[in-house]
């Protein structure tokens, strides 16, 4: 039956992901509550849609010229499940610091020159049968985080109902919207004149133009260099008192102000006094570009073998924040980020880079296209990403969930954040370059702190 489907050709962005520079996977690291069941695991996966859909079940295979396809197959579950019986990291490792500890290590070690086989569809789940962990490696290829997210929570249901599916946020519109013709006009021609001063940044950004060196700053090798893991908890009800603190704002502006708060502390920790007040250090902030499925919605759109919505559709955009000493209010971050990301949404930067990096891709190739990608990687500091979860807490085979959390295999970058929520919580992996910032375990301490000085802020000043 395999055979008698013929070759796809890779999407310009999947050839992309597969270029030596930047060859990506994403980890997505499940704990449950309970003791795996194999069994369980192996029945959920071969009735869902994962392997209903065509990339989880197809080769990858090139062609004499070096051009890439897929190639349809029969899935082996026994090839694609990797179990781990004994413990990992000390033996003695029982307490829940560190069981997190030594997941983390373990999923660091994978970050780093640990390829997929090409023998068998690009996915794997690694089960850590003592620390109740599945570590699901699905290469950047397949798919971007949101349509690997919607796949995946496709096979969850919820605990309050076992026959529904978890609850995803779906993106709003962030269009301009109605008003009067002049208003109209006006956003029109500040969106061209950001346009035009955010799109020549990035195209500076690909030449030559990059960072002040810091202490958390990478380059070009450092993707190859050993890598430690460490995660920031933060509360989602935390994160909305300090949203209601200043109008308008999101949970992403709230998490960008963490990101620039706990980075400023970090540095200040680091190296004090070596840094000029408000030095701008840039990162990379991967934007979802398509609206999420309804999970109800995937399976239609399976059985349809559409894939007009599926695979990478993100943009980036260049995400300036800045060095500042601690001061008497911590919401001045906040107020910065939301006056940055208000101009980054009016600009349509997100867009630019995605349909940039297209045309480069159809008309140069993806050697081109990956060296554009990771001079702007060598350029800047930092890349971080968020992906929305499930608002409620779920199970998978029947194994109720204690967390989720997502990251990818190592860059250029010394520091990649990628947030995850799930059911209130929202935790943010910290993948870094262990010999540029060997403690990461104080970074994830000084977004923590961050949170909760906004936090308290925000309280006083309702108080007001």
């Amino acid at each position: 039956m395999a055979a008698s489907v013929p070759d796809e050709p890779l999407t310009p962005s999947g050839r992309l992901f597969l270029r030596p520079e930047l060859d990506t996977i994403i980890h997505c690291i499940i704990r449950g509550k309970d003791p795996i069941n194999i069994d369980a695991v192996k029945s959920t996966i071969a009735s869902s849609l994962m392997l209903q859909h065509p990339r989880f079940c197809s080769l990858l295979v090139r062609d004499p010229n070096g051009r890439e396809y897929w190639r349809r197959t029969q899935v082996d579950l026994d090839q694609h499940l990797i179990v781990i019986n004994n413990r990992i990291g000390t033996a003695d490792c029982s307490g829940a610091d560190d069981e997190e500890a030594a997941v983390n290590q373990y999923v660091a070690e994978l970050t780093v020159s640990t390829p997929l086989s090409t023998d068998k569809p690009l996915w794997e789940a690694h089960l850590l049968m003592a620390h109740r962990c599945a570590v699901f490696r699905i290469h950047h290829a397949l798919g971007d985080g949101i349509s690997l997210m919607s796949i995946m929570m496709a096979c969850c249901r919820r605990i309050d109902d076992p026959e529904a599916l978890p609850t995803m946020i779906t993106r709003r519109d962030l269009g301009a919207g109605g008003g009067k013709w002049w208003d109209r006009i006006r956003r029109v021609l500040m969106m061209l004149c950001f346009g035009f001063v955010f799109a020549l940044e990035f195209i500076l950004r690909a030449l030559w133009v990059r960072d002040r060196k810091t202490v958390i700053s990478g380059g070009a090798g450092v993707e190859l260099w050993p890598r430690k893991l460490a995660t920031a908890k933060l509360l989602i009800q935390d994160m909305k008192v300090v949203k209601r603190a200043v109008d308008n704002t999101t949970i992403n502006d709230v998490l960008f102000a963490v990101v620039s708060s706990g980075i400023s502390r970090y540095l200040d920790h680091r190296s004090p006094n070596a840094l000029q007040e408000g030095l701008r250090i840039t990162g990379e902030a991967m934007i979802n570009l398509r609206e999420q499925l309804q999970l109800e919605d995937l399976s239609d759109l399976i059985k349809n073998n559409s894939s007009s919505r599926w695979g990478n559709k993100f943009g980036v955009i260049l995400l300036p924040i800045y060095y500042h000493k601690r001061n008497d209010d911590p919401l001045q971050y906040l107020k910065r980020a939301k006056k940055m990301v208000d101009l980054k949404k009016l600009s349509l930067e997100a867009h630019f880079s995605y349909k940039i990096g297209d045309l480069v891709m159809s008309w140069l190739g993806p050697k081109y296209a990956s060296l554009l990608n990771y001079r702007i990687v060598c350029n800047t500091t930092f890349t971080i990403s968020n992906v929305v979860g499930p608002q409620e807490e779920i199970t998978l085979a029947g194994n109720p969930i204690d967390y989720i959390r997502v990251n990818t295999s190592s860059l250029p970058h010394a520091l990649t954040m990628h947030m995850m929520s799930y059911a209130g919580r929202a935790d943010i992996q910290l993948l870094v370059a262990k010999e540029i910032i060997p403690d990461p375990e104080f970074l994830a301490k000084c977004f923590e702190n961050a949170l909760i000085e906004m936090k308290e802020a925000a309280l006083a000043t309702a108080k007001k």
